[in-house]
């Protein structure tokens, strides 16, 4: 195995993981964004105000992205598996 091919893979895995991680992680910064902007706007500053929105709307986010990251994981592993015989003889 050669240093290039750990790169690419540790590549690769970055590149899973933020595609992955990119759904909840969008939906949280939206609807606290949202939320800030009306706290700001009525002047409630009730910390715990935005945990619940936000609880609710990761959770939805990954109800509905839940397939495609499944699918997307299951493709990456699936390809690293096939891809150990060619990091064993190092071809």
């Amino acid at each position: 195995m050669t240093p290039e091919m750990v790169l690419d893979i540790g590549q690769e895995a970055g590149k899973v993981i933020l595609l992955m991680s990119a759904p909840p992680l969008l939906a949280g910064l939206i609807i606290g964004l949202v939320i800030g902007l009306f706290q700001a706007a009525t002047q409630i500053q009730e910390m715990t105000l935005s945990f619940i929105p936000k609880l609710i709307g990761v959770g939805a986010a990954l109800i509905l992205t839940g397939p495609w990251l499944l699918s997307l994981a299951i493709d990456y592993v699936t390809r690293l598996y096939e891809s150990i015989p060619a990091l064993v003889n190092g071809s």
